[in-house]
């Protein structure tokens, strides 16, 4: 890639990072616009933070990555813009007596992510460093698994948060970078092993129990994070990235259904005796249900809600600041964000913010494809999987689709732990994007070429 590409890509970059900063502001005002008929008071203060990340990430991306994928960091930026956006529509809608403005904490939270993500940008100099790592960050990443079965704080029924004192994380969050970083190691090694030692079982080629040893272990610690932290989303996210990471490196379909049957055999039996993932199947199974029980034992009132703030939104949307996305109650900013883009924005908006997160996945496959070496294929490719499987998981969640996880939506939901992850994920991104992207050295003259040169002339 030439000089002159690489000014043309990072001047791109800096032109989209400006409209999205705009389009931020802009909607951000509205809102106000809508709800109070008048500017809100700390629009400034809001337009300075975010042109500083902006300008920031701009100058760190030209002067550490010049190659790297100028749309993932405009993408992010914007999801992230617009989770402000919805976020404090919110606390307009929850607090209009005593204004308690999360939007304010999610900014600051945006600002660690950033800061995090070019510390990654800065300071890794080469992503392939982290294969040294492999069994030292699985060992990690499972201790956190784990951690919330045994000292993690119980939330309406699952455990998935870390409580510090005063502070809580969630785990889960960081274990899914951690994982893809494992798997992308390991595969790296073992991925022909696993490719070729195979037998044939009802026409279907299935590997041997010794390839078979890792994807059981993986089987098992999903069942565990179902059944004693009782986090359907997470063991969803974990035991998919693991198949699509192993199908990419061995390229065996097999690998795919057997695993995807070992985690339907696993949710199948889980569901059945486990009150919490039970009772959110039944939730999913009849919505509705709660309004004939007034008990509120059957359905979920918040999953009905929000089906019904689907179907008001109709096209176009009511309008931003002209809904009522906040009647959801307390979930209404972080596992049901996506309900206020489609009562307020319609299905317009629920299908450009879908967009939005298919282009994020496709450039970090597009980087996956044009790495040079095996573990930045499949890091690259694990990292995109993560994002679209916990897009996936979330969205199905709220429209119905699939049984409710309780997981953050990417970039959009309020919450420290995830902004923080999704910037991590977003940074090693645009490290292998710019070694992928990166010409090829001119080749040396040799000794042989500058004779026949000499013979030439």
């Amino acid at each position: 890639m030439a000089r002159t590409d690489v000014g043309r890509g990072r001047s791109a970059e800096l032109l989209m990072l400006g409209f999205s900063v705009l389009l931020t502001l802009f909607g951000y005002a509205s809102v106000d616009l809508a709800a109070k008929g008048e500017l809100p008071g700390d629009l400034i203060e809001y337009a300075i933070g975010l042109v500083a990340m902006a300008a920031i990430s701009s100058v760190v991306t030209r002067r550490f990555a010049p190659h790297a994928d100028p749309l993932i960091l405009p993408l992010a930026i914007g999801l992230s813009g617009l989770g402000l956006i919805l976020i404090h529509r919110l606390d307009l809608a929850k607090h209009t007596k005593h204004p308690v403005m999360e939007a304010s904490t999610q900014l600051l939270w945006d600002g660690v992510g950033v800061v995090v993500c070019l510390a990654i940008v800065i300071f890794l100099k080469d992503y392939r460093h982290l294969q040294r790592y492999t069994y030292v960050t699985v060992a990690g990443a499972l201790a956190l698994l784990v951690a919330p079965a045994f000292s993690g704080a119980d939330t309406l029924g699952a455990k998935r948060w870390i409580q510090l004192g005063f502070a809580s994380f969630q785990p889960g969050e960081f274990v899914r970078i951690a994982m893809a970083v494992f798997f992308a190691g390991y595969l790296t090694v073992h991925k022909d092993a696993l490719a070729l030692a195979s037998r044939r079982v009802l026409g279907f080629y299935l590997p041997r129990g010794r390839q078979f040893g890792p994807i059981a272990v993986v089987w098992v610690i999903s069942l565990f994070v179902l059944i004693f932290e009782r986090d359907l989303g997470t063991a969803l996210i974990f035991f998919g990235l693991f198949v699509i990471v192993l199908y990419v490196a061995t390229e065996r379909g097999s690998w795919v259904i057997s695993g995807l049957l070992m985690f339907a055999i696993g949710a199948v039996v889980v569901a059945s005796f486990e009150p919490h993932v039970h009772g959110r199947v039944a939730a999913w199974m009849h919505p509705f249900a709660v309004f004939d029980h007034p008990s509120g034992q059957a359905g979920s009132d918040q999953l009905a809600k929000a089906l019904f703030g689907f179907g008001s939104g109709g096209v176009l949307g009511t309008g931003l600041g002209n809904g009522r996305p906040d009647l959801i109650g307390f979930a209404a900013n972080s596992d049901f964000i996506l309900t206020s883009v489609g009562e307020e924005l319609g299905l317009a908006g629920m299908m450009a913010v879908l967009l939005m997160y298919a282009l994020l996945v496709e450039r970090g496959l597009r980087s996956a494809l044009d790495a040079r070496d095996a573990f930045g294929k499949l890091l690259a490719t694990g990292l995109a999987g993560a994002l679209a499987l916990q897009v996936f998981v979330v969205a199905g969640g709220v429209t119905g689709l699939i049984p409710l996880t309780g997981k953050a939506l990417p970039f959009l939901s309020k919450g420290g732990s995830s902004q923080v992850g999704n910037w991590i994920l977003i940074g090693l991104l645009l490290k292998i994007s710019d070694f992928a992207r990166r010409p090829d050295p001119a080749p040396s003259v040799g000794i042989d070429d500058q004779a026949t040169q000499l013979i030439r002339s």
